[in-house]
């Protein structure tokens, strides 16, 4: 329990004074002995996970009565397109999650098709970087089954995953949210593609149909919408090349706790 407690309070503590010093200082983060330094805090703390948890340790998992009676959404609460409208009106019928890139065999998977893999059920918590954190249940996929499907080439090192909720003006190229995790965590055991929340569907406002659900991560790792997963080698010609929307406005690409 102590060594719990240990984990948990340096990945809170590593990842809330990133968060602080980002928040409102991002003029200042474009100095490049600024981000030198903020790299290696990023480096730091990816060790630091490594040191305390290991790459395959679990993250904790809670009895249903920890569940939180509400839950609050972070992010998004409704992409609010015509598109998705369409989709919400149709139950998500025609939905697909589609795998591409650096893979021999790309996938496009129905939710049907989704559902029909294996799944896992979690009761975990979420740690917003925000400072709020909440408890509840998720069942969706594995996300090693859906990429062992896909093949994955050996130069393939991250999974970039490409979301319906716009975040900018409407024409911009880097108009959708994105995130990404490296492989090692895109195959833990924990990190899946969820499409139930508490028992039911998901909801829009956590991302329905489907959202990832990477346990050892802070909220913003944890995109909503997931429309398509692609597999790169480097982040240097997907959008600021920091590889997500939040990295690309000055926050650490590692969200580890």
């Amino acid at each position: 329990m102590a060594d719990q407690s240990r984990r948990t309070f340096v990945g809170r503590a590593l990842a809330g004074a990133g968060a602080l010093m980002l928040g409102g200082c991002y003029d200042l983060s474009q100095k490049k002995w600024v981000t030198g330094i903020l790299g290696e805090v990023e480096n730091l703390t990816r060790r630091a996970q490594h040191l305390f948890a290991g790459q395959h340790t679990l993250a904790p998992e809670y009895a249903k009565s920890d569940i939180a009676p509400v839950f609050r959404a972070n992010g998004t609460r409704d992409p609010g397109t015509q598109e998705y409208a369409a989709h919400v009106a149709t139950g998500f019928v025609d939905w697909r999650i589609a795998v591409t890139g650096l893979v021999e065999k790309p996938l496009s998977l129905s939710m049907s098709e989704l559902k029909a893999l294996p799944s896992r059920t979690q009761i975990t918590r979420h740690d917003c970087v925000e400072g709020w954190s909440c408890i509840g249940e998720w069942k969706g996929t594995p996300l090693a089954l859906v990429l062992a499907a896909a093949k994955p080439k050996p130069n393939a090192r991250y999974a970039v995953f490409y979301c319906a909720d716009p975040m900018t003006v409407e024409g911009d190229p880097d108009h959708y949210y994105y995130e990404s995790l490296d492989l090692a965590e895109a195959v833990h055991p924990q990190t899946i593609l969820a499409y139930e929340m508490n028992g039911e569907a998901l909801p829009v406002a956590h991302g329905a149909p489907v959202r990832l659900r990477a346990e050892r991560q802070l909220g913003y790792k944890q995109p909503k919408y997931v429309q398509r997963i692609d597999l790169v080698e480097d982040f240097s010609r997907i959008a600021g090349g920091k590889g997500g929307y939040w990295e690309d406005l000055g926050y650490t690409w590692y969200g580890g706790i």
